[in-house]
C-alpha cells in the first residue's frame, strides 16, 4: 500500500541545474509515471524534437529517486523477515520429530494389519464366489420367467387372445430380450417375435376382412329396420292426428261439451341414436350389428404401431363399399329396388355414426362428412334421373315417401338431408301433373258409368261410406233404410277421387322440409276442381244429358258437390295442420260454378222448351173478346199443371235454392213469352177485356208462386213473383186509368222499371176500345173521346217523340 501511495505522489523537484524547461518536463514525466499515465506523448515529443537523450536522462533520474524509497521500505520490513526465518527453523525441528513418530506408528500398524489383510483376501474370494452363484441364480430365474412368459404368449395365441399375446411379446422385448443370458434364447426371440407379430396381423386382418363382408348385409338390414321404425313412428303420429281431427270435428259439430284426451305412446329409443344406449365392446346385438371385430382389429393394429395404416385401410375399403352401394341395377326396376338401395346407404351411415362416436378416433368427423356429401350427391343424381323417367304419380309418391323416411332416419344421427328434400320439392309440380292426369282418367270413367239415377243405400255402412264420410248429409239425423239419396252414384265416386287426390298431395308435401304447404295443396286442389272435374262435368252436360230427368239429376248432383267442395277444403286444411277458421275465412267462390250454371241452364232450357209447347196455346186467345176470362186462359192452366207436377218431382232431389233458380228462370221466360205474344206480329190488336184475361193468367202464376211457401222462404217466393215483373207491369200499365204516368221518372222507376218503352209503344198502339170493332166507328162518330184513350194516345205520342 505504501508503494502504491508513493507512486501516486508528485516527484520532488530536481536538483538545481538545467533550465526551467527541463525541470518542467521532468516534473510532468514524473507525475505521469506516478499516476500510471501513457508515456507515448512524451516519447513522440522528444523524438519529434530530436532529443531522446533528455528523456533517458529524466527516466534515469526518476529511477534513482525511487531506489532510495525502496531502501527505506526494505529497512522497515527487515526485522520481520528475520523473525520469520527463525520460525521456520523451529518448525523444521518439529517436523523431524513428527516424521520419526509416524515411522513408529507405521511399523506397529504393519505388524497388526498383516493378519487382517489375509482375512480380507479370504473374504473377497468368498464374496466373488457368492456373486457368481447369485448371478447364476438370477440368470436361471430370468430364464424361467422368460420361459413362463413365452408359454403364456403361446397360450394366448392358441386362444385367439392376440392383444394379450402382443403384450407378452412387448414384455419379453422390453424386460428380457436384452437381459437374456442365453444366446440361444436370445437368437430364438429375435427370430420368433417378428414372426408372431406377422402371424397376429394376418389373423386379425382376415377377421377384419370377414367383418367387412358381413357388415354389408348387416347395413342393409339395419337400414331397413331403422327406416321401418321411422315409418312406424310416423304412422303413430298420423293416427294421433286422426284422433285429434275426429275429436275436433265432434266438438265442432256437437253443441254439447266434448271431453277427450290424446294418449301418446313413448317412442322407441331408436337405433343407437342416444349416447346411453348400452352396448358392450361396440356391439349392438339387439339391432343385429357387432363392431367388436372392427375395434379388436383397430386395437391390435394400434398395439402393433400400425394405427395410421389401419385407419387408411379401413377408410378406403368402406369408401369402396359405399361406391359399390351406389350402383343401380338396370335389370331391376327402380321402384322394386329403391328400398334396398336407400336402406343400404342408411345402414352404412348409421354404422359410421356409431364408429365415429365410439371408435376412439378410427374415423374422423371430416371423413364421415365427406362420405355423406358424396352419398347425397349420388342419391340426388339417381333421384333426378329416376324421377325424370317416371310417368306414374303413385310410383313417384312411393319413392318420395321412402326418401323422406330416409331423411327422418338419418337426421336423427346428425346428417344434413336438405339436398334430398330439395330434389323432392323440385318434382312437386311433375308429381301433381301426373296425379291430375290420373284423376282426370278416373273422373272420366266415373262420369261415363253414371246412369243419372238416384243412389239407393240399403245399409247404414253404405250411408256412412257414401254420405257421412264426405259430409254430404243435409241433416244430422240418420235416415231410415233403404234410403234413396238425392244424388247419383257419380257424386261419391268423384268425392273419393278428390279425397284420394288431397291425401296423396298432402302425403307428397308432408315431411318434405316445408312446414306450411296448405297453399300448395289448395292450389292443385283448385286445379283439380276448377279444371279437371268442372271440365269433365261440362263435357258430360253438353254431350250425355238427355231429358229433363237427367238434367234434373245433374243439377241435384251439382248442389251436393257444392257441399262436398267445402268438405274438400276442410279436409285438406286438417291434413295440412291448418285451423279451419282460416280456411273458412279465405274461401272463394264455388269452383264448379261453370258446371253448376251449365246444368241449371240446361235444365231451365229443357223446361222452357217444354213450357213453350204449352205457350203455343196463347194463339187461341180471343184478343177482342167481349168479356174477360175469369178462370184463366187455356195455356196458363196447362203451364201451371206442368209446373206443379214438376215441383212435386223436383223438390224430392233438388235443393230449394236450385229449384228456386230454375223456376225463377222458367217463370221469367213465361213472362217474356206473354209480353212477346202481345209485342209480336201474330196479335194485331187487343182490347181491355183480353188484357184483363191476361191479368187473370198472371194472377194464377203469382198464386202458384205463393202456394210454394212450404218449399221456399217468403223472400224466395217474392223473387219468383218478381220473375213476372215485365208482364205484370205491362198489364198494370194497360189497365191503368192514367197510363201517361209512365212518363213520370219517379213513377216509372217505382212501378214500371222492368218495361222497355219501345215495347210499350208497339203494344199500346194495338190496344183498342170495345167500340173499335169493325164498322163500329160509324155509330160512334162525333161521340166524346175516352179519357183513358186520350191519355194512352198522349203516352204513345210522347214515347215516339223520345225514340
Amino acid at each position: 500500500m505504501q508503494s502504491t501511495r508513493s507512486r501516486r505522489k508528485v516527484a520532488p523537484a530536481a536538483a538545481d541545474g538545467g533550465d526551467s524547461g527541463d525541470k518542467l518536463e521532468q516534473l510532468l514525466l514524473s507525475s505521469a509515471i506516478c499516476n500510471g499515465e501513457d508515456l507515448g506523448p512524451f516519447v513522440r515529443k522528444v523524438f519529434a524534437s530530436g532529443r531522446p537523450d533528455t528523456l533517458l536522462h529524466h527516466l534515469r533520474h526518476f529511477a534513482r529517486s525511487k531506489e532510495s524509497e525502496i531502501e527505506e521500505v526494505c529497512k522497515s520490513h527487515y526485522q520481520d523477515f528475520i523473525l520469520a526465518v527463525d520460525d521456520l527453523r523451529s518448525l523444521l525441528s518439529d517436523v523431524d520429530s513428527l516424521k520419526s513418530s509416524l515411522s513408529d506408528s507405521n511399523s506397529r500398524l504393519q505388524s497388526v494389519g498383516g493378519p487382517l489383510l489375509s482375512s480380507l483376501d479370504s473374504f473377497v474370494e468368498a464374496q466373488n464366489a457368492s456373486k457368481n452363484v447369485n448371478s447364476a441364480l438370477q440368470s436361471v430365474i430370468l430364464c424361467i420367467k422368460l420361459t413362463e412368459l413365452c408359454l403364456r404368449a403361446n397360450l394366448h395365441l392358441s386362444n385367439g387372445s392376440f392383444y394379450m399375446a402382443l403384450k407378452c411379446l412387448d414384455s419379453i422385448e422390453n424386460e428380457f430380450q436384452d437381459k437374456t443370458p442365453s444366446s440361444t434364447l436370445k437368437r430364438m426371440l429375435e427370430r420368433k417375435i417378428p414372426e408372431i407379430r406377422s402371424h397376429i396381423e394376418r389373423k386379425i386382418s382376415k377377421e377384419f376382412g370377414d367383418w367387412l363382408v358381413d357388415i354389408r348385409v348387416v347395413s342393409r338390414n339395419l337400414g331397413q329396420l331403422a327406416i321401418g321404425q321411422a315409418s312406424a313412428a310416423r304412422q303413430r303420429e298420423e293416427d294421433l292426428r286422426i284422433k285429434q281431427r275426429q275429436a275436433e270435428e265432434q266438438s265442432r259439430l256437437s253443441l254439447r261439451g266434448c271431453v277427450y284426451a290424446l294418449e301418446e305412446d313413448d317412442d322407441d329409443g331408436g337405433l343407437g341414436g342416444d349416447e346411453n344406449d348400452g352396448y358392450s365392446n361396440g356391439n349392438n346385438g339387439s339391432f343385429g350389428f357387432d363392431l367388436t371385430p372392427l375395434y379388436r382389429a383397430y386395437h391390435i393394429h394400434q398395439t402393433l404401431g400400425l394405427e395410421e395404416r389401419f385407419k387408411q385401410y379401413y377408410f378406403e375399403n368402406r369408401k369402396l363399399q359405399l361406391t359399390s352401394d351406389f350402383q343401380v341395377s338396370s335389370m331391376t326396376p327402380f321402384l322394386e329396388s329403391h328400398q334396398t338401395f336407400f336402406a343400404q346407404i342408411a345402414g352404412f351411415f348409421i354404422i359410421e355414426d356409431r364408429i365415429l362416436r365410439t371408435g376412439g378416433g378410427l374415423v374422423s368427423k371430416m371423413e364421415v362428412e365427406n362420405l355423406w356429401e358424396t352419398a347425397v350427391s349420388k342419391m340426388c343424381s339417381v333421384l333426378e334421373d329416376q324421377f325424370s323417367r317416371m310417368q306414374t304419380a303413385n310410383h313417384l309418391l312411393l319413392i318420395k315417401d321412402y326418401v323422406s323416411l330416409l331423411g327422418v332416419t338419418l337426421r336423427r344421427y346428425g346428417y344434413p338431408v336438405d339436398a334430398l328434400l330439395n330434389v323432392l320439392s323440385k318434382h312437386r309440380d311433375k308429381y301433381h301433373e301426373l296425379l291430375l292426369s290420373d284423376c282426370r282418367k278416373q273422373i272420366a270413367e266415373a262420369l261415363a258409368a253414371d246412369k243419372f239415377e238416384q243412389m239407393l243405400m240399403k245399409k247404414e255402412y253404405e250411408y256412412s261410406m257414401n254420405v257421412l264420410s264426405f259430409q254430404l248429409q243435409a241433416s244430422d239425423i240418420v235416415p231410415a233404410f233403404p234410403y234413396v239419396a238425392p244424388f247419383s252414384s257419380t257424386v261419391p265416386d268423384c268425392c273419393r277421387i278428390v279425397r284420394s287426390f288431397i291425401e296423396d298431395s298432402v302425403s307428397f308435401m308432408s315431411f318434405g322440409g316445408q312446414l306450411d304447404f296448405y297453399d300448395v295443396v289448395k292450389k292443385y286442389l283448385d286445379r283439380l276442381l276448377g279444371e279437371v272435374l268442372d271440365g269433365a262435368l261440362l263435357k258430360l252436360i253438353s254431350s250425355s244429358v238427355h231429358g229433363v230427368s237427367q238434367a234434373m239429376q245433374v243439377a241435384a248432383n251439382m248442389a251436393v258437390l257444392e257441399r262436398a267442395c267445402d268438405f274438400f277444403f276442410r279436409h285438406a286444411a286438417q291434413l295440412s295442420g291448418i285451423p279451419l277458421r282460416m280456411v273458412e275465412r279465405g274461401r272463394k267462390q264455388f269452383p264448379l260454378s261453370k258446371a253448376r250454371d251449365a246444368a241449371e241452364d240446361m235444365l231451365s232450357g229443357m223446361l222452357k222448351r217444354k213450357v213453350d209447347g204449352f205457350m203455343t196455346l196463347i194463339e187461341n186467345v180471343n184478343w177482342m173478346t167481349d168479356e174477360a176470362s175469369q178462370g184463366g186462359n187455356e195455356y196458363v192452366n196447362e203451364v201451371i199443371i206442368y209446373l206443379e207436377t214438376l215441383v212435386s218431382t223436383a223438390q224430392q232431389i233438388l235443393p230449394p235454392q236450385v229449384l228456386k233458380r230454375v223456376l225463377q228462370d222458367v217463370i221469367s221466360h213465361i213472362s217474356e213469352k206473354i209480353v212477346g205474344a202481345l209485342f209480336g206480329d201474330s196479335v194485331k190488336r187487343f182490347n181491355v177485356n183480353a188484357i184483363m184475361g191476361i191479368d187473370v193468367d198472371i194472377r194464377l202464376l203469382e198464386s202458384f208462386a205463393d202456394n210454394l211457401s212450404p218449399v221456399f222462404s217468403e223472400g224466395d217466393t217474392n223473387q219468383l213473383k218478381n220473375a213476372l215483373a215485365e208482364s205484370r207491369q205491362l198489364v198494370n200499365l194497360l189497365l191503368s186509368n192514367h197510363p201517361e204516368n209512365f212518363l213520370n221518372p219517379v213513377i216509372r222507376e217505382k212501378s214500371y222499371n222492368a218495361l222497355d218503352y219501345r215495347k210499350v209503344v208497339t203494344i199500346s198502339e194495338k190496344l183498342r176500345d170495345s167500340s173499335d170493332r169493325l164498322f163500329g166507328t160509324f155509330g160512334s162518330r162525333g161521340a166524346k173521346q175516352n179519357p183513358k184513350k186520350k191519355s194512352m194516345d198522349a203516352l204513345i205520342k210522347r214515347l215516339k217523340d223520345v225514340s
